[in-house]
């Protein structure tokens, strides 16, 4: 055991002027998107939101992802950027309830990427949604 007899102030502090530390890198999340488009085994669902394109292997998952990394209180557009979905303006909590329902349900989630994949092979057939 180890008895802490030693004053606190002589614990290094990060406060050290002139100094600055940065604890996350800005690059932090641009190299990691990169790995996370490429799909893997077992990951079948696509988030599509605008230009984001990353792959999960559960709709809860979708979910999770856009509704934190595209509906968080600091990032949220004030509307929906799903692909072929209308940009209405809508509060969070709106928005939250619109995606589960419209976008992250397992039928939405097959039924956007077959559309994705139709409209990267020639544009047949328009969404009339």
């Amino acid at each position: 055991l180890f008895l802490q007899s030693t004053p606190a102030t002589s614990i290094p502090t990060v406060q050290v002027p002139g100094q600055q530390i940065n604890l996350q890198p800005p690059s932090y999340t641009a190299a990691s998107q990169h790995a996370e488009q490429m799909k893997k085994p077992g990951q079948n669902f696509m988030c599509l939101w605008q230009s984001c394109k990353k792959w999960f292997q559960t709709p809860s998952q979708v979910f999770y992802h856009a509704a934190t990394e595209h509906g968080g209180k600091d990032v949220y557009p004030g509307q929906c950027l799903w692909e072929g979905c209308e940009p209405f303006q809508r509060q969070r909590f709106s928005f939250i309830t619109h995606l589960q329902d419209k976008h992250c349900s397992r039928d939405a989630l097959l039924a956007g990427l077959k559309q994705d994949e139709h409209g990267q092979a020639g544009n047949q057939k328009p969404s009339n949604k």
